[in-house]
């Protein structure tokens, strides 16, 4: 509900919403959620752990696939407590500031992945480049500066959401498009002019695609370097070291494209199209990444399957 007077407005809830047609299933939806949700946090935490414990994995590579697991554990635990509480139990209501506080973790995580993985883009392109300087220019401590950066510059380009959200004005609409709180969603609903925050939106969603497109340019350059080595056997191993970062980057940013053409060019789109959307963009990506990078990358391969081994002995 929105509390309002001449001076100040006070907001004090929303309304979230799961399933569009679908309220009737809600229960069963939940039960494929639930497990997703599970598997993400669990695949994420193995990764880290695994990375942890394995000297052997200290490496600039594996440093930065414990960002992108740590980035995805956030964006799961992020919108984990509303999808479930609105599927489960209907309990649809959420004050104003917790919806701030998660549309800002949810937008910055996202953010923080899209910077991961274009700087793991960057490592693959040093890598096959300049392989006998790789360890000398990324070394741990370089790794870790550039990991604190790119977080706190993911989280300070969100920073500006939740403040401008907090200085509009909502006056009779109070219901969002999701089962978590997105910037976007939230802003639809104020009556006051949210001309900035609609321009700062854009800008936010801009960053992200400049990071795929530089993506695209450093996998520009790893082809231009591939073909120049002599045989196709060590073409083929250089290529086949990028083939779970291409995973990830496709599981990543299809979504977030598809959204965006949706938005752009269709006018009459389906609700529940976007909302599925939506939420393939924030489950999809922390439960398939852990999967792809341990099914595609030997030695992370190699570590689960003795941990498990081990604990079955």
């Amino acid at each position: 509900m929105t509390i309002i007077n001449t001076s100040h407005v006070e907001i004090t809830t929303f309304f979230l919403v799961g399933i569009p047609g679908l309220e009737y299933a809600h229960i069963w939806i939940s039960i494929p959620i639930c497990c997703m949700y599970f598997v993400a946090i669990l695949g994420n935490c193995t990764i880290l752990f695994i990375i942890k414990t394995e000297p052997s994995l200290h490496e600039p590579m594996y440093y930065f696939l414990s960002m992108l697991a740590l980035s995805d554990l956030g964006l799961s635990l992020s919108s984990l407590p509303t999808m479930l509480r609105t599927l489960l139990f209907n309990a649809s209501t959420i004050s104003a500031n917790t919806c701030f506080a998660q549309e800002f973790f949810i937008h910055g995580f996202t953010a923080c992945e899209s910077s991961v993985l274009l700087i793991m883009s960057f490592d693959r392109f040093l890598a096959i480049h300049n392989p006998l300087r790789y360890s000398s220019i990324l070394t741990t401590v370089r790794v870790a500066q550039i990991g604190g950066v790119l977080f706190f510059k993911s989280f300070l380009l969100v920073l500006p959401f939740p403040i401008t959200l907090r200085k509009l004005k909502y006056c009779n609409k109070s219901q969002l498009s999701h089962s978590y709180c997105l910037h976007q969603d939230v802003m639809k609903l104020a009556c006051s002019d949210n001309q900035i925050n609609v321009i700062y939106g854009f800008f936010g969603a801009l960053c992200v695609m400049v990071d795929f497109m530089l993506i695209v340019v450093s996998y520009i350059l790893i082809l231009k370097t591939v073909l120049g080595i002599a045989t196709q056997k060590e073409q083929l191993k250089a290529l086949n070291t990028c083939t779970s970062h291409i995973c990830a980057v496709i599981i990543f940013y299809l979504p977030i494209i598809n959204l965006a053409i949706v938005h752009r060019f269709v006018r009459h789109a389906s609700p529940l199209f976007s909302v599925l959307m939506a939420n393939v963009l924030l489950l999809v990506p922390p439960l398939m990444n852990p999967i792809v990078y341990c099914i595609k990358t030997r030695q992370i391969r190699i570590r689960v399957v003795a941990k498990l081994c081990q604990k079955q002995i």
